[in-house]
């Protein structure tokens, strides 16, 4: 059957290539999370495996220039989620995940999504030092977004009890964990702001995992923060815990007594908040220069997948693949050739003149042993013969009936067997067992 002329005829080059295009624009960018198998680090540096679920996988790659900035090697069976591009492999036409980061699951995840949006915010300002305000000279009145009864209220009015009892706290309760946790928290910093009634607000909570911190770490409480008219001092968790909050606050304590502590009038804790200010400085410097790092990384890995360079790592996977298979091949052939000079030597062996000879020795060392076996049972069986014979013989020998008894009357030398052979007067003898007699007839007498 003839297709009709209007019809497009693909080859199966062209047609890989616009599926490539295809897919690379419809799926430029996406997250997905899944188990890694069949992991695969050639020489190249490049890494090849499988991400699947319960149900199905695709295969994967992950150029060295991006595999070098991950923090882990991953390993067979781990978890792990990853931002990737869908790309064909052309020469097979099998599609696969062009892989640009990955990072393990659960904590992992909750990482990534605080770094990338940390660099998001970063990169819109909110972290700007310029936009910071400063603490008042003179505080009369602080207000607290936390939990009514967690340990981070309980510390802060102890500590403002002990060093500055005058001042009035004003608490704005609200949940610090959970889903609504965070919506919570960015209403009640709207709230203490429309009613303009304190001098400063502490916002925080006490430690915890990452997941328990993570309503901190919510864009909706980053904007709430940034767009506050009232100086907002972040105090969560323990010192070395660092939230979001942190960084878009005008102040970051390292607990809510830090925070209880920053805001109490105390002389000598100016010295330690100047150097705070300095360390903040610097971190936020470094974070900068990560970020701006990072931002210039990411637009060469761009630039990277739309240069011809995307080409050759296809040509090189490709590459990669062959010697994978060429390796393989030669191992084969070698395991092969190994065992054909095995079989040729165990038949060497068995032709070998000393093999042969060994074994004509032996058999004729058996041959020997089989004829004096045969001798020993032929003269054995000629002896008996004999010795059969020879008793035969004797039963019926002369001697044998004269010592029974008998006796043999000869004239002569002719045995005399009846009496008409005999006459008187003739010389007789009588053969004994033991010996003759001689005597003369004198008369006949017949029957």
């Amino acid at each position: 059957m003839s297709l009709p002329q209007n019809n497009k005829v693909y080859t199966v080059s062209r047609l890989n290539r616009e599926i490539r295009s295809i897919l690379e624009q419809g799926f430029a960018s996406l997250e997905l999370t899944g188990e890694i198998s069949n992991f695969v680090a050639p020489a190249s540096g490049h890494w090849y495996f499988s991400l699947k679920d319960e149900k199905a996988q695709i295969k994967a790659a992950m150029w060295r220039g991006n595999n070098r900035y991950c923090k882990y090697r991953p390993e067979n069976g781990t978890q792990v989620q990853v931002k990737a591009r869908v790309s064909v492999y052309e020469p097979r036409g099998d599609y696969q995940l062009i892989v640009e980061h990955m990072a393990p699951a659960g904590e992992g995840l909750l990482k990534q999504r605080f770094e990338a949006l940390q660099m998001q915010l970063a990169a819109e300002g909110l972290f700007s030092s310029h936009h910071k305000k400063p603490l008042p000279h003179a505080i009369n009145r602080i207000g607290v977004v936390t939990s009514a009864t967690g340990a981070a209220i309980k510390d802060i009015l102890s500590v403002l009890k002990r060093r500055a009892p005058q001042l009035e706290v004003l608490i704005y309760p609200t949940l610090v964990q959970g889903q609504e946790a965070a919506a919570q928290i960015a209403e009640k910093i709207a709230l203490a702001n429309r009613r303009n009634e304190v001098d400063v607000l502490i916002v925080g909570r006490g430690g915890g995992s990452l997941e328990d911190l993570w309503s901190f770490n919510e864009e909706v409480v980053a904007r709430a923060i940034y767009a506050s008219e009232l100086p907002i001092i972040s105090a969560v968790g323990h010192e070395i815990d660092t939230t979001i909050s942190d960084y878009v606050a005008d102040m970051r304590a390292a607990t809510p007594s830090a925070a209880a502590e920053l805001v109490s009038p105390d002389s000598s804790e100016l010295i330690a908040f100047v150097k705070d200010r300095k360390h903040r400085l610097v971190q936020a410097f470094n974070r900068k220069i990560l970020s701006e790092q990072q931002h210039i990384a990411r637009l060469q890995q761009r630039l990277g997948l739309q240069h011809p360079k995307s080409q050759l790592m296809q040509q090189m996977q490709r590459v990669d693949e062959l010697q994978q298979r060429l390796t393989r091949a030669f191992q084969y052939q070698q395991h092969k050739h190994h065992n054909g000079v095995n079989v040729l030597h165990q038949r060497l062996l068995q032709f070998h003149p000393e093999k042969r000879l060994s074994m004509a020795k032996s058999k004729l060392e058996q041959l020997e042993v089989a004829l004096k076996n045969s001798m020993d049972n032929h003269q054995q069986k000629r002896q008996n013969r004999l010795a059969l014979l020879a008793a035969r013989l004797d039963s019926v020998s002369p001697l044998a009936v004269l010592s029974r008894g008998y006796s043999i009357t000869q004239i002569n030398q002719h045995v005399l067997t009846t009496v008409a052979d005999a006459k008187s007067g003739e010389t007789l003898t009588t053969q004994l067992s033991d010996g003759q007699i001689h005597s003369t007839i004198t008369s006949i007498k017949s029957k």
